[in-house]
């Protein structure tokens, strides 16, 4: 019984971790954990920069602020506020803001919007 306990426990700890190595990248850059994509906002941020792509999460910018200050290579631009911030790791741009505008409705979102941009060369 022992090793029946033993085995599920490395399972689940193996579990974990593969989730944890897993995460979603787009254009090397690591997406927030559980942020889902938006086309809509992506399609409006394609027609800047074709590597585009942009992701929502109900998680407060603090939090996803705190994300990316922590992920290696993101230097921050400028200052954060509480309604957004800007960061840079290579050629990528994250932004993260709440709220925000949707551009399709124009109407105002609540929730936190992460977009991720290749800067024009």
């Amino acid at each position: 019984m022992k090793t029946m306990a033993s085995v599920l426990a490395l399972a689940i700890c193996l579990g974990i971790l593969c989730g944890v190595g897993n995460a979603e990248e787009k254009y090397g850059i690591v997406v927030y954990t559980g942020a889902k994509y938006d086309s809509g906002s992506t399609e409006f941020l394609k027609q800047m920069s074709p590597q585009s792509a942009a992701y929502r999460t109900g998680d407060s910018i603090e939090k996803v602020i705190a994300f990316y200050r922590k992920q290696p290579g993101f230097t921050l631009v400028g200052d954060s506020t509480k309604e957004g911030a800007m960061f840079r790791k290579g050629k990528m741009d994250v932004t993260v803001q709440s709220p925000w505008m949707d551009t399709k409705t124009g109407k105002l979102m609540k929730d936190t919007l992460i977009s991720i941009v290749t800067r024009p060369e």
